[in-house]
């Protein structure tokens, strides 16, 4: 059975500037997200993955073509309503993480329910959850700077993950990370999307793309290729311009 997009790319283009000088971000990407769906974007630096990212969570507007979450084109949206999608249908883990450091875990993590409308109580008990989910319920109290690089990406991801959201966009999420928290951090992904979330995963480690159900290729802001099903590493790792 087949299920309404979470995620819907149509053809978009994104140009920086005009002219000889135009820089053209992306090129008629399309891409589809279903529920339940996990997809990996891997391509060399440069390629037009995190401008992939940005589009899809409304921080950015592409040149043509058209955005949509849960069947809403977000450039349709005025700037009230698109926060608001933020808060309610996805979820953004940021390369730099952007925790607010005069705010504990616990606080960062409900920022988005509170500012939703939700009680503080209740925004704090689903804080609570999220933080557990991903392994660092203990640190509810601390401050950004009273942890260490990889507790502060497991809040970050909580934070994207709390209440009903059922798109995560991730920026290479594990970068910060040892080895074993990534897969960690992977493995919490991973669950959250069996459970009927959908994820995208910028990533450049062929290991984490394993994750996926599907693995898509960027270069030069063109989608190359689209595997349909994510190959084991080794095969990751062979695919030109990718090692």
């Amino acid at each position: 059975m087949t299920t309404d997009p979470v995620l819907d790319l149509r053809a978009v283009d994104r140009v920086h500037g005009d002219g000889a000088t135009a820089v053209h971000a992306l090129s008629d990407v399309s891409l589809t997200l279903r529920a339940g769906e996990l997809i990996a974007v891997m391509g060399p630096s440069g390629s037009g993955k995190s401008t992939l990212l940005h589009l899809a969570g409304g921080l950015d507007v592409p040149t043509s073509g058209a955005v949509l979450v849960e069947g809403t084109d977000l450039a349709t949206l005025s700037r009230a309503e698109l926060a608001a999608v933020r808060r309610r249908s996805l979820g953004y883990v940021f390369q730099d993480l952007n925790l607010i450091p005069a705010l504990t875990a616990a606080e960062n993590v409900a920022l988005p329910r509170e500012l939703d409308g939700v009680r503080v109580r209740a925004a704090r008990a689903e804080a609570l959850e999220a933080l557990a989910e991903v392994g660092v319920g203990d640190l509810a109290d601390r401050f950004p700077d009273e942890m260490s690089g990889g507790q502060q990406q497991r809040v970050a991801i909580a934070r994207a993950l709390i209440g009903p959201r059922r798109l995560v966009l991730a920026d290479e999420p594990t970068g910060a990370l040892d080895s074993q928290t990534g897969e960690d951090v992977l493995r919490v992904l991973r669950a959250r999307c069996d459970a009927g979330a959908s994820g995208l995963l910028v990533t450049h480690e062929a290991r984490h793309a394993a994750w996926a159900d599907r693995v898509v290729f960027l270069r030069d802001g063109a989608l190359v290729d689209d595997t349909g099903a994510a190959p084991p590493p080794e095969v990751l790792l062979t695919a030109d311009g990718f090692g």
